[in-house]
C-alpha cells in the first residue's frame, strides 16, 4: 500500500472533514472537528438525517419521535393512576391502621415520583447536540431511569420493610370497618393499576413486542412499575384478607415484607440496566458482528484489526473501527474509500450516527495487543 501510515491517516481524516460532515470529523482518539472560528462543531448528525446529513427516513426520524409521544402518554396515564391511588391508599391505611396498605401507599408515591423522572428523561434526551455535548443528550434517558430505580428502592422497598417489621413488633389490630375500607381501596387500586399496565403493554405491542420494544428505559420502567404494582396490590389483598380471617397480624406484616422484597428486586434490575448504559454499553454481539462483516466485505479492506461500539442514546450509536487497507492505494484513493465505507455503514445501520475509521498498516497481533483493544488504560 503506497504512502506511510501517517500519510494515510491524514488523508482519511481529510476526507472525513470535507465530505462526511460533523458526524465523521475525526478518527478514534482525536478531538471533535472545529469550525474556523475555533468553536467545536457538533458531531451528531442533524435530526432525522443519517451520518452524512442525508435523510434517514421514517425509522431514524419521525418514527422515534412518534414512539416518544406514545411513551409520554403511557407515562402520563401511569402518573395519574399512581397519584389517585397513593392518596386513596394512604387515607385507607391511616384509617384502617393497615401496614400492608401503608406499604402500598409508599409504593404508589415512589411510582408517582418516578413518572416525573421519566417525563424529564423523554424531554431532555431529545435535545440536539451542542458544542458542550457534541454527541448529544441521549444518555439523559438512562440517567433519569437510574434515579427512578433509586426511588423505587428507597421510597418503596425500604418503607415497606419498615412497615412490615413495625407491624410484627407492635402487633397492630384492625376493626372490621377498617378491613372493609382497606379491601375496597385495594380493589380500586388493582383495577387502576391493571388498566395502566394494559396501556403500557399495548404500547409494547405497537412497537413490535419482545425485548426490542423494551429497549426504551422509560417504557421498560413503566412496565416494571405497573407489573410490580399489580403483584404488590395482590399481595396486600391476600395479607389483609388472611389477617381478617385469622386475627394474626403476621399475615399482613409478611405481605408488607414481600412487597418490599419485590420492590428491591425490581429496583436492582432497573438500576443495573441503567448503570450498564450510562458507563458505555457496547452494541449487542449480533449487531457488532454484522458491522464487522460489512467492513470485511469491502474490497479495499484487507483486515479489521479492531471494532468498538457504544450506545450513545436510544437510537444513537458510536462505531469506531481500526482497519488495514489493501496495498497499492494512494492517498487520494484512501480518501474516497473512507468516505464510501462510512456512508455504506450509515445507510445499513441508521442508529450508527457517529462513525470513525482509523486506517492502519500495523500487524493484527500488534493491534490486538494495544491498550484500546485489550481494555487497558481506559481502552474499550
Amino acid at each position: 500500500m503506497s504512502g506511510t501510515s501517517s500519510e494515510r491517516e491524514t488523508a482519511a481524516r481529510t476526507a472525513e472533514d470535507s465530505t462526511t460532515g460533523p458526524a465523521h470529523a475525526a478518527g478514534p482518539g482525536t478531538a471533535p472537528a472545529h469550525d474556523p472560528d475555533g468553536g467545536a462543531r457538533p458531531a451528531r448528525a442533524p435530526a432525522g438525517g443519517d451520518a452524512d446529513g442525508e435523510p434517514r427516513g421514517e425509522p431514524g426520524g419521525r418514527a422515534e419521535a412518534g414512539a416518544d409521544r406514545h411513551t409520554k402518554v403511557t407515562v402520563l396515564v401511569a402518573l395519574a393512576a399512581n397519584l389517585v391511588i397513593a392518596v386513596a391508599k394512604a387515607a385507607g391505611g391511616v384509617l384502617a391502621g393497615s401496614p400492608a396498605l401503608l406499604s402500598e401507599a409508599a409504593h404508589s408515591v415512589a411510582d408517582s415520583l418516578n413518572e416525573v423522572f421519566l417525563l424529564a428523561a423523554l424531554r431532555r434526551s431529545r435535545r440536539p447536540a451542542d458544542t458542550r455535548h457534541p454527541f448529544g443528550y441521549g444518555k439523559e434517558r438512562f440517567f433519569w431511569s437510574l434515579l427512578a430505580a433509586v426511588g423505587i428502592f428507597v421510597m418503596g422497598g425500604c418503607f415497606s420493610f419498615f412497615q412490615g417489621v413495625e407491624a410484627l413488633h407492635s402487633g397492630a389490630e384492625e376493626k372490621f370497618s377498617g378491613y372493609v375500607a382497606g379491601l375496597i381501596v385495594l380493589g380500586v387500586a388493582l383495577l387502576a393499576e391493571g388498566l395502566s399496565l394494559l396501556r403500557a403493554l399495548h404500547q409494547v405491542r405497537r412497537q413490535g413486542g419482545g425485548l426490542s420494544a423494551l429497549r426504551d428505559p422509560a417504557l421498560r420502567t413503566v412496565v416494571a412499575e405497573d407489573g410490580t404494582a399489580v403483584l404488590g396490590v395482590s399481595l396486600a389483598l391476600a395479607g389483609m384478607a388472611l389477617h381478617m380471617a385469622t386475627g394474626q397480624v403476621v399475615w399482613e406484616a409478611s405481605a408488607s415484607l414481600a412487597i418490599g422484597a419485590l420492590l428491591v428486586y425490581v429496583a436492582f434490575r432497573l438500576g443495573r440496566d441503567a448503570r450498564a448504559q450510562l458507563i458505555g454499553e457496547a452494541a449487542d454481539p449480533e449487531l457488532s458482528g454484522r458491522i464487522r462483516a460489512q467492513l470485511r466485505a469491502q474490497p479495499e479492506i484487507d483486515s479489521v484489526e479492531a471494532l468498538f461500539t457504544m450506545k450513545m442514546g436510544l437510537d444513537s450509536m458510536l462505531v469506531a473501527a481500526r482497519v488495514d487497507l489493501v496495498p497499492g492505494l494512494d492517498s487520494e484513493r484512501v480518501e474516497e474509500v473512507a468516505v464510501r465505507i462510512k456512508r455504506s455503514l450509515a445507510r445499513t445501520f441508521p442508529d450508527a450516527d457517529q462513525i470513525f475509521l482509523d486506517v492502519t498498516d500495523r500487524p493484527a497481533g500488534e493491534a490486538r495487543e494495544s491498550p484500546a483493544a485489550t481494555g487497558e488504560r481506559g481502552g474499550a
